[in-house]
């Protein structure tokens, strides 16, 4: 398999806290892997360390082979092919929707104007939103947002996205829509990494699931043991407690 991410041993402290101990995982091209458990986990922060929104403190992260906490790429090189869709969306209230879309385009990847702006309007159409592209963010609703955060992280043409809890702050009319652009570009063969808490997309379109608890994975399987026959207690009261919950 074609590995595009790969974490070795991965620690991450803040102060006396550790929230991440001795993480390793691989992500390969084409796969969608979400990353389950409970709030404080160490999930988001493991998501910030794979795009250098925090720091590791110690361990690999391996970039097609390079490890990019000792590589000299830039940082918005970098998150340019690694790019993220935030729970909170973080798009820029002053820009519209189309511009929102093309200013990494060309600060980053220093494309033209023009070329640029094709690039946009093909996403924002494929995520449903090329009627708002003059839009402000505050205009539109939060499922709109998102997905329009979700073609801006497209129009960078990233390597592999990763998604921190993309749905959980939508209200839950507009969970769906987020999804739905989620579960197409998945079968679209786009590598995925996915922190959610919603596990029927975990169960039904994920390669992999991971479960993690108290900064460690646990558990890393397929959806079908993760869901139906888990190895560990933790995954067990985790599950049936979210699935009770349901």
């Amino acid at each position: 398999m074609d590995k595009i991410i790969e974490v070795r041993h991965l620690k991450k402290v803040f102060g006396e806290n550790e929230v991440l101990t001795d993480i390793n995982f691989k992500v390969s091209k084409g796969e969608v892997v979400c990353i389950i458990g409970a709030s404080g986990s160490g999930k988001s922060t493991l998501l910030r360390c794979l795009n250098l929104l925090e720091l590791a403190t110690s361990g690999e992260i391996l970039f097609r082979g390079e490890d990019i906490l000792t590589h000299d790429m830039s940082n918005s090189v970098y998150r340019a092919k690694m790019g993220m869709v935030f729970q909170q969306f973080n798009l820029f209230n002053n820009l519209t929707v189309l511009d929102n879309c093309m200013v990494g385009q060309i600060k980053v990847l220093k494309r033209k104007k023009e070329e640029a702006r094709i690039k946009a309007m093909e996403y924002l159409e494929m995520v449903g939103m090329a009627q708002f592209i003059n839009a402000k963010p505050n205009q539109i609703s939060g499922g709109q947002k998102q997905r329009v955060a979700i073609a801006r992280a497209l129009s960078m043409e990233p390597e592999a996205l990763l998604f921190d809890e993309p749905t959980s702050a939508l209200d839950p009319e507009m969970v769906g829509e987020v999804l739905k652009v989620m579960k197409d570009l998945a079968k679209s063969g786009l590598t995925m990494v996915v922190v959610t808490h919603e596990m029927s997309f975990a169960r039904d379109v994920a390669n992999r699931v991971v479960f993690m608890d108290s900064g460690v994975i646990v558990e890393d399987d397929l959806p079908e043991v993760i869901f139906n026959n888990p190895t560990n207690e933790r995954t067990r009261i985790f599950l049936k407690r979210i699935l009770d919950d349901r």
